[in-house]
């Protein structure tokens, strides 16, 4: 299947999508040629889902930069708080960057089906996210207790409270899971945020990549809808919001 083919598909859900290998290397070309930093200068750190498919279908270029620093549990939202962004902001290159690419994921199938993916070696389709999902059955059945937020499944339930704010919004929805997907990126939007207001970063600049990173089947990879593209000059704290240049 061609590449345009394959982004057709994913495009009936996500108009703006494309490929999270083309993302990266706009990305690398963005801070080369405006930034004017190598790769190698900049600390990444990904608050993305704990899915072992993300970490299948990671673009290889991503390794130019330092890292990852893993901030992401379930869905992405960024469990590690604080203290993580704390130790990440610590290691980054003095006169370098700190890149926080951000945001739950959802899976399109090759026929157009979202909320599945087809995994290597299974012979059936299985959910992605398989949290958001779970979350949001529990919100349909009317399951999820407010406030309820256990240390036996303290991510899960985090997810679940998330989406329980937002009910009505959801549920009514003509496809309730894209829209839960929708709520979590802004939930997790606003941590990060909150996160970055609170620390102290020794580098040149902060850039902020939020998005909705889409799987796909294991023959069609992944793609990545930016929603968010900021970079913060730390030194005039100036803070440009550039996410025209990825759509």
């Amino acid at each position: 299947m061609l590449k345009k083919e394959k982004l057709a598909i994913i495009h009936q859900w996500y108009p703006n999508a494309m490929t999270t290998i083309d993302s990266v290397n706009r990305l690398i070309d963005f801070v080369e040629e405006e930034l004017e930093l190598e790769p190698g200068q900049v600390m990444l750190a990904d608050s993305v889902c704990s899915d072992d498919v993300n970490s299948i279908q990671y673009p290889a270029r991503a390794s130019e930069f330092l890292g990852p620093f893993k901030m992401g549990g379930l869905d992405g939202f960024p469990f590690t708080g604080l203290t993580g962004m704390g130790a990440f902001a610590s290691h980054v290159p003095d006169c370098g960057a700190v890149l926080i690419y951000y945001g739950p994921h959802i899976g399109i199938t090759k026929n157009g089906t979202i909320g599945e993916i087809h995994r290597i070696g299974q012979s059936k389709n299985s959910g992605c996210c398989g949290a958001a999902k779970g979350a949001l059955a529990k919100l349909a059945s009317g399951q999820i207790v407010p406030g309820h937020v256990t240390d036996l499944d303290y991510q899960m339930n985090t997810l679940e409270q998330i989406l329980l704010r937002q009910k009505d919004r959801i549920l009514s929805a003509p496809t309730p899971l894209y829209e839960a997907t929708d709520v979590i990126y802004e939930a997790i939007d606003e941590r990060i945020n909150e996160l970055v207001s609170k620390t102290t970063y020794n580098c040149r600049y902060v850039i902020l990549i939020g998005a909705i990173l889409i799987n796909s089947d294991s023959d069609m990879g992944s793609y990545t809808s930016i929603k968010r593209f900021d970079v913060i000059d730390l030194a005039s704290r100036e803070r440009q919001q550039l996410v025209e240049r990825f759509n």
